[in-house]
């Protein structure tokens, strides 16, 4: 959605709108100024057994806005971190290795970094310095 959209986030569901009432509280126990970041839906999404797109499209239905993207995508308030110098030959040669017509999932973003010991963030600015895109989002954010 873009920014025009902003605060209407259900109507990318249409009429499937049912959500369970304990994750409705969830959420709205978790948000803070109807805002929902990256890491909390994540958390959620453990502490509740669900998927990290069930929780997003929770917070969507709920038009709570997510934001603090961990690969540092979104919700940063003007603060998104710049991009890298050029990242190491190793995690050049990882990143072009992985990625499919110049695209990694945010699973697989995320898998890389855990894999080989590098910070999500990283990971985020690498594939911005490398005009590699990310998507789609676990949480349905993009």
């Amino acid at each position: 959605m873009t920014h025009h959209d902003a605060s209407h986030y259900a109507a990318k569901h249409g009429n499937d709108r049912e959500l369970p009432e304990t994750l409705r509280e969830a959420l709205n126990e978790s948000a803070k100024d109807n805002r929902l970041s990256c890491a909390q839906a994540h958390r959620l999404a453990q502490l509740n057994h669900l998927s990290p797109a069930a929780i997003g499209r929770a917070a969507d239905l709920l038009e709570i806005r997510l934001t603090g993207c961990q690969l540092g995508l979104f919700g940063h308030k003007g603060k998104n971190p710049p991009p890298t110098n050029e990242p190491s030959p190793k995690l050049t040669r990882l990143l072009l290795t992985e990625s499919r017509d110049h695209h990694l999932s945010c699973l697989q973003a995320w898998k890389l970094a855990a894999d080989n010991g590098y910070a999500k963030i990283d990971i985020g600015r690498a594939c911005n310095t490398l005009n590699l895109k990310i998507s789609p989002c676990q949480l349905g954010a993009f």
